[in-house]
């Protein structure tokens, strides 16, 4: 019986699922965003948010303590200055999951989860392209019109 035991086991043992989330929460505190299953995503939620309030509390046990679970320096550094700032008016809730697809080989519900304060774009892009681009959808060569054929060309 499991009587009041919390957490997925998601078919791991324990280094496994701790290995995993160690993995999950630097890539999601690196790069903000990440897709993964909706299983992982809700138990990655609570280490996430964890990490978020020791970056909030910004000791140096609180670093330390985030240092020993996150494996990358850097997204540790980028935890504490910059994320723990953008946080710091929000008492918990940092993540939101986005339900996006079924995966093709085992049928899995997949979701994003991403910080729910990103950094903001520059008005006038759309996904980090320049504004010239930004409607277009292709590369710089081929955005806007196609030009037409002339019948000299054409017939040749």
């Amino acid at each position: 019986m499991r009587h009041r035991k919390s957490g997925r086991q998601l078919g791991r043992n324990t280094h496994h699922r701790t290995a995993l989330f160690r993995s999950l929460v630097t890539s999601l505190l690196e790069h903000e965003r990440i897709e993964t299953t909706d299983a992982k995503a809700k138990e990655l939620r609570i280490v996430a948010d964890r990490m978020i309030t020791l970056g909030k509390d910004g000791s140096l046990s609180a670093r330390r303590r985030a240092a020993a679970y996150i494996r990358a320096k850097p997204v540790v550094a980028k935890l504490f200055k910059d994320i723990a700032g953008r946080f710091s008016e929000r008492q918990g809730g940092y993540t939101r999951l986005i339900k996006t697809r079924r995966r093709v080989g085992d049928g899995a519900l997949m979701v994003v989860i991403e910080l729910v304060t990103r950094p903001t774009e520059k008005k006038g892009t759309a996904k980090g392209r320049p504004a010239d681009q930004a409607g277009a959808g292709g590369s710089p060569a081929t955005s806007g019109p196609t030009p037409s054929p002339t019948p000299a060309a054409a017939g040749t």
